[in-house]
């Protein structure tokens, strides 16, 4: 509900008076800004005139945009409430950064940049804004921070200068969102119970159950020796070539930046506690560790080498066809596993389970960080609007990605036309309404059921992310919340990694040796685990490729900057 007039002025007072004594003064005309339309903190922004802001999109194909979704849909709803026309320039996802990156060098970006996993590549070309000026005039964003103590968190992500340049989604407390799913009615018939095994379970005994598992398929003919019975998806095409999640989840296990985990890493860079020192765990011992153990999997006929190159789509069809009997999976995704696999194999033909994935050398979750993707602005809106149009787009950000209101919008769709309260257990708990479906929120229907995500783009990756856990975790199904509670059982929490702060010169010069060295890091990776290179002949071969390519150098200068500081 709106606040008044009345509180509307105080907060524009309060605004002013942060202007005034914020470390980044802003002229007192600046606030002015703020005068006929609402910016408090959980105040539905609305312009007083129709406004365009341009807006990139991150296109994903197995829920591609389409008309309705700004006919009717999330965008149409958007304008509606807040007056704000989004100018859309979608990319397809799988090289959304690639072209992000294009158009902000040629200067044609959009002013909104969401879908933004690392900004320091942008930093140092002047294309992108530092948003912390900003924050000032962002209430929903302020109130955050401020209630779940989140500034140490934001601390990670400034740069030299003391400033950050991009608003990440923040959570009230880390969420591990990928893990694996299993065929549990074949480890059952093997002999296992997955659900004692997953308590202390390591890769090591993961792999050794497999290897059982197996023998037991090909001695009833559900397969022949010869096939491999993980075959895994988000580690080939949509892994960049680098094993995406798998490689990130057992990276983690062993202390180790891998998959999707080593970008922006300067080459797979850590920060060791007891030595208060950097050093790249490509190059360790936990690393050597990490690769024997995936390698493994491979060479033992279990884990498909396809699985880093092919495409999700291939991953998918393997499992729900029987072919397989795990498979990645996240809360997003497991109830449309479990209907697809329905679809193909039948009801009753079938049982899975969604484990708390496995430990290596520590039992830390792959997440550890309270801060997610997030918003970049390029310099262009702050150029083309002047200071008044910026801020007044920035109080409308403000609104989108941290209101909580555009967050139960973007993610669930309109109150009342696609969802309801209803009460279960005393609590007022949020469902969607008969004849809907959404697979963005991990909740099935049947076939006639609409899609919300599909046909009106509610429920996407692009425009919702964080919030309190409460909000985040509002979708959830029994079976998540279990995983979580399991989670919370069997798994910990890793400290966040301090950051250092290189200047510009000194960005560029550790980029200019770690684009060359990551590229090096997983071609070997890949190499190791896939048997194309042998882990103890080639070791040293390795890691002389990665000091010839700086990797010594990176640490040291990593190491100088943060002492500096």
């Amino acid at each position: 509900m709106k606040k008044t007039l009345k509180v509307a002025a105080v907060l524009s007072l309060a605004a002013m008076t942060l202007v005034s004594c914020g470390g980044n003064k802003k002229s007192s005309a600046s606030s002015g800004a703020a005068v006929g339309y609402s910016f408090g903190a959980e105040e539905t922004f609305h312009s007083d005139e129709p406004v365009t802001y341009s807006i990139s999109f991150s296109d994903a194909s197995w829920y591609p945009m389409v008309d309705t979704w700004k006919s009717e849909g999330i965008f149409k709803q958007i304008e509606d409430k807040t007056n704000v026309h989004l100018e859309i320039t979608a990319y397809d996802s799988g090289d959304y950064n690639q072209k992000v990156n294009l158009a902000i060098n040629s200067g044609s970006a959009t002013y909104i940049i969401p879908k933004i996993y690392s900004e320091d590549q942008y930093v140092a070309g002047g294309g992108v804004v530092a948003v912390s000026d900003y924050t000032q005039y962002m209430p929903n964003f302020s109130a955050f921070v401020e209630k779940y103590a989140m500034q140490p968190d934001l601390d990670t992500i400034k740069q030299s200068d003391g400033k950050f340049y991009r608003l990440p989604g923040l959570h009230q407390a880390a969420l591990q969102d990928y893990t694996i799913m299993v065929r549990d009615d074949i480890f059952s018939a093997a002999g296992y119970d997955i659900r004692e095994l997953e308590k202390d379970w390591t890769w090591e005994s993961l792999h050794d159950v497999l290897v059982n598992v197996k023998k037991y398929m090909v001695s009833e003919g559900l397969c022949k020796e010869s096939d491999y019975i993980w075959s895994d998806l988000w580690c080939g095409e949509s892994g960049k070539g680098q094993g995406g999640n798998l490689l990130k989840l057992m990276g983690g296990s062993y202390n180790v930046l891998s998959g999707w985990a080593i970008e922006g890493s300067n080459g797979g860079i850590k920060y060791d506690w007891d030595k208060k020192e950097f050093y790249s765990s490509s190059i360790s011992e936990d690393f050597k560790k990490f690769i024997t153990v995936a390698n493994s999997f491979v060479k033992d006929g279990i884990l498909d080498p396809e699985t880093f190159t092919q495409s999700d789509d291939v991953a998918h069809n393997k499992f729900y066809n029987g072919k397989t009997v795990i498979m990645s999976t996240n809360r997003s995704q497991m109830s449309n596993d479990k209907a697809s696999l329905e679809k193909i194999l039948g009801a009753g033909n079938f049982s899975v389970y969604t484990t708390a994935y496995p430990s290596g050398t520590n039992k830390n979750l792959a997440e550890t960080s309270r801060l997610e993707c997030g918003v970049m602005i390029a310099q262009k809106a702050l150029d083309e609007l002047g200071e008044d149009g910026f801020i007044k787009m920035m109080r409308f950000v403000d609104w989108m990605f941290y209101s909580k209101e555009a967050y139960s919008l973007c993610k669930w769709g309109p109150e009342g036309v696609t969802w309801h309260y209803e009460t279960i257990d005393g609590k007022q708990i949020k469902k969607l309404l008969p004849g809907f479906k959404c697979g963005g929120l991990g909740i099935s229907g049947a076939d006639t059921d609409t899609d919300i995500r599909l046909k009106w783009g509610y429920a996407g990756g692009n425009y919702f992310y964080g919030h309190s856990t409460a909000e985040s975790t509002d979708n959830f199904t029994p079976e998540v919340q279990d995983l979580y509670a399991r989670y919370g059982k069997y798994k910990t929490v890793a400290k966040v990694d301090p950051k250092a702060k290189p200047t510009e010169d000194q960005r560029e010069q550790l980029t200019l040796w770690a684009v060359p060295l990551i590229d090096n890091i997983n071609a070997y990776t890949l190499k190791f685990i896939t048997g194309q290179k042998d882990i103890n002949a080639d070791w040293d071969e390795y890691v002389s490729s990665c000091k010839n390519l700086n990797v010594d150098k990176i640490v040291q200068m990593t190491n100088d900057i943060y002492s500096k500081q």
